[in-house]
Order: C-alpha cells, then sequence, then structure tokens
C-alpha cells in the first residue's frame, strides 16, 4: 500500500471536485476520516494525511468512543493522538449512549453500536462542514459482506456488499481501501512505524463476522484455492451495477405507475402485473421504502405480490408502518392507524421471516 492508497489520490480529488468550493473563511474542502485506531482506519489516516494537501483539501478525524469497553476513553484518546500526530485537523472524540433501541433489537449491541457511531459522524460532517466521511472498509470486509449476506438469503442489493460512495443523511460516505486487502494496511503501519489498536471484538468469536473472517474464509480459500476474497468482491462489483441499473428503472416506472392517495400511495395493478417479477417485487420495496421508511423482507414482498398476482378477494395485509390494500385496480399503501385501515389481525410476516 502506496503512501497515496489505493487508486493514487483519485478518489480524494474526486472529493475536491464534488464539494462546494472553498468555505466561508476561504478554507478548502474538508474530509474526515473516521478512525478508530485500528490497522485499517490507521493507515487510512496516514494515507490521507499525506496526499489531501496535493489534493488541495484539508483532512481531519472523527473518533467515537462507544463505551462499551474497559478504557474506551483511553482507546480513543490514543487514537485521537495519533490523528493528530499525523496532522490531521480537526480531530474530534465523539462519546456516544449505546442504548437497547430498535437496533439492539434486531441485531444485537454490534447493530445498535454500528447506529451510534454512523449518527456520531453524521453530526461531526454536519458540524464541520465536510464533503465527506472515509472509511477504512477493506476488501476482506466486502468479502465477509458478501458471504454473510448470501448465508442469510439475502437479495442481490445485499449480496452487491458496501458501496464504494454513498450519501446518507445529508453525509458523503466515501470507502477508499475496498480494492485492499486487510494484510496490506497491517504491513503498511508496520513499515511506517504505525501502532494501531488491536480491537478485543475482532476476535470474540460469539460475532458471526467473526466466524467468518477466522473461519469460513480461510477454509474457501484452502479448498477452492487462493483468490476467494477477490472473486467475491467481484460478484459484488457486477451485482451493484446490476442493482443500479434496476433501481433507476424502478423510478421511471414508479413516476409513470404510482399516484398520491390520502396517508400514503396507489400503485396501478395492471402495470405491476406487466413487469417482471423482478421489476415488480423492486418497485414494490421502493415505494415502501421511499414512502414509509419500510425495509421490506423478501417473505412481506411477496406477500404483497401475491395481491397482483393471486388476488382472490384477500383483505389488507397488515406490514411494519403501513397497510396493503388492493382495491380498484390499484394496490393502495397507507400508512397504519390511518382511517380506512381496519385493525390489523394476526400478522402472518413474523420476525422469524425477515432474512433482508
Amino acid at each position: 500500500m502506496h503512501a497515496e492508497g489505493p487508486g493514487g489520490r483519485a478518489f480524494l480529488t474526486d472529493e475536491r471536485r464534488g464539494g462546494d468550493g472553498y468555505g466561508s473563511q476561504g478554507e478548502a474542502p474538508l474530509v474526515l476520516v473516521a478512525l478508530s485506531g485500528g490497522a485499517d482506519s490507521l493507515a487510512l489516516a496516514a494515507a490521507v494525511a499525506f496526499e489531501a494537501p496535493r489534493a488541495d483539501l484539508r483532512a481531519g478525524a472523527v473518533v467515537v468512543d462507544h463505551g462499551l469497553q474497559e478504557d474506551s476513553a483511553g482507546v480513543a484518546g490514543r487514537a485521537a493522538g495519533q490523528a493528530r500526530a499525523l496532522g490531521l485537523e480537526p480531530v474530534i472524540v465523539a462519546r456516544v449512549e449505546v442504548d437497547g433501541g430498535p437496533a439492539s433489537r434486531t441485531g444485537g449491541v454490534e447493530a445498535a453500536a454500528r447506529s451510534a457511531r454512523y449518527r456520531a459522524l453524521v453530526d461531526a460532517a454536519r458540524e464541520t462542514e465536510a464533503v465527506a466521511i472515509l472509511l477504512g472498509h477493506t476488501l476482506d470486509d466486502q468479502a465477509e459482506t458478501v458471504l454473510l449476506g448470501l448465508a442469510r438469503g439475502s437479495g442481490p442489493t445485499s449480496l452487491a456488499g458496501m458501496p464504494a460512495a454513498v450519501s446518507d443523511r445529508g453525509a458523503r460516505f466515501v470507502r477508499p481501501l475496498l480494492g485492499i486487502r486487510r494484510a496490506t494496511t497491517r504491513a503498511f503501519c508496520a513499515d511506517s512505524r504505525l501502532e494501531p489498536w488491536n480491537d478485543p471484538h475482532n476476535e470474540d468469536a460469539a460475532y458471526t463476522r467473526v466466524r467468518v473472517r477466522r473461519s469460513v474464509l480461510p477454509v474457501l480459500e484452502r479448498e477452492l484455492g487462493p483468490g476467494v476474497a477477490e472473486a467475491l468482491t467481484r460478484t459484488a462489483e457486477v451485482l451493484a451495477e446490476d442493482a443500479a441499473a434496476l433501481d433507476d428503472m424502478v423510478r421511471e416506472v414508479a413516476e409513470d405507475v404510482c399516484e398520491h392517495v390520502e396517508a400514503g400511495v396507489a400503485v396501478s395493478v395492471a402495470a405491476l402485473e406487466a413487469n417482471p417479477p423482478a421489476l415488480r417485487n423492486r418497485l414494490i420495496r421502493f415505494v415502501a421504502q421511499s414512502e414509509f421508511g419500510v425495509s421490506l423482507s423478501r417473505t412481506q414482498t411477496l406477500a404483497v405480490a401475491r395481491l397482483v398476482t393471486e388476488w382472490r378477494g384477500q383483505g389488507p395485509l397488515d406490514l411494519p408502518g403501513f397497510t396493503a390494500t388492493r382495491r380498484e385496480g390499484r394496490i393502495v399503501l397507507t400508512a397504519a392507524g390511518e382511517p380506512g385501515n381496519r385493525e390489523p389481525a394476526h400478522d402472518p410476516l413474523s420476525a422469524r421471516d425477515e432474512l433482508s
């Protein structure tokens, strides 16, 4: 791994190009590295510190203290000190509370911590007016993500893995290291005399991702030959391209076949029926997400689709956040509890059906 990072300094040049010019104080645009102190994010921080001035950018760091481990404040302080030693400025240490909200109930402490971390990163980007937050996910992380999605029976969107760049809640997240192996970031830190922190959670076999990392991928490499991780990431890239194309098609179709109604949206049954299942199901998921902020599972999506393909006069289908009803040649989706919705009966779609 060169000091300039993967793909040369192109990823930083892209962020400079995507910024809004200089700030109110005449300063260059700012990028923030999400720094845990581990080898991946530390290598990224060093590469960005070296390259940002050459791309006419300022570079800072955000260190999130989740408070979940002994001396977490000390770990965060050490990472912040490393960032300052590399020349990053500003360096923000954000302490978060990992509560027992919805994320912890559906995905455990790991999911709750991730949710809290991303909220802190978004807040930091807003406060500093940063044009991007840089994340240290590597090719190995991408391969693990694809395998986890495959094991859960997720659809192509999940198998497409983590996007190289995505905007969320007004912040832009970029993953410059998706083409770099984890071993390379560790070697870079050793060569650069940087001392990364080894998160004990990354060795805890209680976490599914750790078991994939320590057991599943090594077995695949041993039995199928080297290059499995790279092959998985290539698969993710192909699926990401396909997913992007399908998403564009769905948005175009939605403009033609959807209409807003009181407390919701209606979709033409004839239009849904005329489209192949891949587009029909994706359109259902798109409407649920964009209108109600609900990510439907495969089982839930097919239940709505049956109102189109297997219509026998069945009543409303109660889903998280909204109700789907077929009437007058349309599938009408209305927010839960709105007038016209029946009281929910037993919901046949329980949490055990959630796979994606």
